[in-house]
This record gives C-alpha cells, sequence and structure tokens, in this order.
C-alpha cells in the first residue's frame, strides 16, 4: 500500500487567519493520524504564513507516524531541520516569494549543492528526498547527489488529467520505472486528488509516499459541511 502523508499546511493557514489557535493544529495532527493516515507534513516558508518554525517544533512531540519536513534548504530551514529531526526532510526550490511550489530541481546544475546538503541530513539520521519533475535525466542526477528518495512533482499530471488526458502519467510512469531500476524511493505529491490518485497509483510502481494537503483539507471541508450544518440545526430547533 502507498502510505499517506497529510499536509497540514492549510490548517495553519486558517488558524493564523484569527490570531487564536482554532483550529488547533497539534489536535489535528493527532486527529490525522488517529483516522488511519500513516504521516504529517508541514512545508515551513521564511515569512511562517501558515506553518510556524514553533510549530516544526511542538509537532515532533505528537506525530508518532513519519513526520516529513519539506521547504527549500536555505540556512534557517536547515537549521530547523537539524533541531528537529524529522523522519524525512524533502527538499523542495520554492522562491521565497512562492505561493507554493512550481517546478522540481535541475539536479544537475545543483548537483553539488543537494550534494552537500543530502549528505547533512543523512549524517543526522534524516532520510532525504529530492522534489524532482518527471525527466529522466533529473533522476539520473537525483541518484547521483545520493538522495534516499525522489519526490514526482505532479502538478502537470493533475492538470491535464482533469482535461481529460490520461496519457499525462506516462512521463511519470517512465521516471518511476528508472528510479526502481536506480534503487530510488519513489514519493510523489502536489495537486493530487480523490479525482485522480487512484489512477495515479495504479499507473505508477513502487510508488512508497504521496504527500497530500491542499485538496485534501478542501474536500473535506465540503465532504463534512452537510453534517456541520445539520449538527447546527438540530442544536437551534
Amino acid at each position: 500500500m502507498t502510505k499517506l502523508s497529510v499536509n497540514i499546511n492549510k490548517i495553519a493557514t486558517l488558524r493564523n487567519a484569527r490570531g487564536g489557535n482554532v483550529p488547533d493544529l497539534l489536535k489535528v495532527a493527532t486527529d490525522i493520524q488517529r483516522f488511519g493516515a500513516q504521516g504529517i507534513t508541514i512545508h515551513p516558508r521564511p515569512d511562517e504564513r501558515h506553518i510556524r518554525y514553533q510549530d516544526a517544533r511542538d509537532l515532533k512531540a505528537i506525530v508518532y507516524t513519519e513526520y516529513n519536513i519539506e521547504g527549500n534548504p536555505e540556512k534557517s530551514f536547515v537549521d530547523l531541520v537539524l533541531e528537529v529531526k524529522p523522519d524525512q526532510v524533502t527538499l523542495v526550490p520554492d522562491a521565497v516569494d512562492a505561493i507554493t511550489s512550481d517546478a522540481g530541481w535541475d539536479t544537475i546544475k545543483h548537483k553539488s549543492f543537494l550534494t552537500e546538503m543530502t549528505q547533512e541530513f543523512q549524517r543526522n539520521g534524516i532520510r532525504v528526498s529530492i522534489f524532482t519533475d518527471p525527466v529522466n535525466k533529473m533522476v539520473e542526477g537525483a541518484k547521483a547527489i545520493g538522495t534516499d528518495r525522489i519526490e514526482l512533482y505532479t502538478e502537470a499530471f493533475a492538470h491535464q488529467y482533469g482535461l481529460g488526458n490520461k496519457d499525462a502519467v506516462k512521463p511519470y510512469y517512465e521516471a518511476a520505472v528508472l528510479a526502481n531500476e536506480l534503487g530510488l524511493g519513489l514519493n510523489a505529491g502536489h495537486d493530487l486528488s480523490l479525482e485522480n490518485i487512484k489512477f495515479f497509483k495504479e499507473n505508477i510502481p513502487g510508488l512508497l509516499e504521496v504527500s497530500i494537503g491542499h485538496a485534501l483539507i478542501s474536500e473535506s471541508l465540503y465532504l463534512g459541511l452537510e453534517n456541520v450544518v445539520n449538527m447546527y440545526l438540530q442544536k437551534l430547533k
């Protein structure tokens, strides 16, 4: 079975909008694990607009499944990860002002930097995954870096699948086959949803883990909305 790691950034966004502690990020993370998810993912950014660095520290005590911290390995991020020591760090080439991740690493151009970062995290007992486009030379470049896993950036697949183009999975299949041959663990994430996840899983050999946040939280709001509205109506009778 492919593991599900739930990205809880959007829970932090909702909490921060009111300045209090509703929803309670730690309780949500605890409940998500209790509901059966096999991991919790966070993506702290330098401006702390959703996940705060203190959240990363606080979550360490309550995540008993797999703890994955993703982000751009600039100094403050590296220091945080080395302090918290999650199970996995996913390296993502985000610009400082990026709304969300929008590309995988050029693992050839940035080989030296990524090798240094990978070795530093591995020395501290942290598994490393590198965010990668489904391009064979980038998968080969990731292997040369020495990373444990890659995470395939799936936005292009999700967009095309939504338009009815199922052939969009082909480069991901080819990248997955290559990763398996090279002995790289395989993760995937970005815009995966209830609409496309089954098809993606069935067509990607060796898929170990998916990280899903925005779609899952949005779907949870809608699929739970009728129940909550009716609970209010019952109390107001």
